[in-house]
């Protein structure tokens, strides 16, 4: 069953290996895709929350983002779930 969610684990990832796995969900979402969920953690910093904040936040295919409440995940939004 697809969701519509693609879900990626950047524990661990610097910044030019979360980008290169990023780019590569973008690429793949297809037309029932509307979130993209990066798992990248708060405990170890915030390195990889802060690029994906800078880098995506103004990329022509992200609505907006979404940041949980622990800071643990941001989540892209491709296009509004109706």
């Amino acid at each position: 069953m697809d969701t519509g969610i693609i879900t990626a684990d950047l524990h661990g990832k610097n910044t030019y290996q979360a980008k290169v796995i990023i780019d590569t969900q973008l690429r793949r979402a297809r037309a029932g895709t509307y979130r993209i969920r990066l798992i990248h953690g708060s405990h170890g910093g915030t390195a990889l929350r802060d690029f994906i904040r800078s880098e995506y936040s103004r990329h022509p295919k992200v609505r907006r983002l979404i940041l949980s409440p622990d800071g643990g995940t941001t989540e892209l939004v491709l296009r509004e779930y109706v």
